[in-house]
């Protein structure tokens, strides 16, 4: 399985340098404060990165956010059962 997974990302790499060479044209981004350019292929990467990085925060957020509230709902519930007993 490993050995799988290895090679999928060899020919994800392989496939992402590529595009990266036949996308060499330089764009331009205005930023408002800032301008810069990028090639295609850098930029393409860049907006990968940064929804990788978002969602993984998001998903991180929301994990932490329903283990607290399990472990608050969890700890409600025997203190109403501490004081019934």
């Amino acid at each position: 399985m490993r050995l799988l997974a290895i090679i999928f990302l060899l020919l994800f790499i392989a496939a992402g340098i590529v595009f990266g060479a036949l996308n060499a044209d330089l764009v331009p981004f205005d930023l408002g404060f800032a301008q810069l350019s990028l090639p295609k292929g850098g930029a393409m990467l860049a907006a990968v990165l940064v929804g990788w990085i978002l969602g993984g925060i998001t998903a991180w957020l929301g994990t932490s956010f329903a283990h607290r509230r399990r472990r608050r709902d969890r700890g409600e519930r025997k203190a109403a059962n501490a004081t019934t007993a």
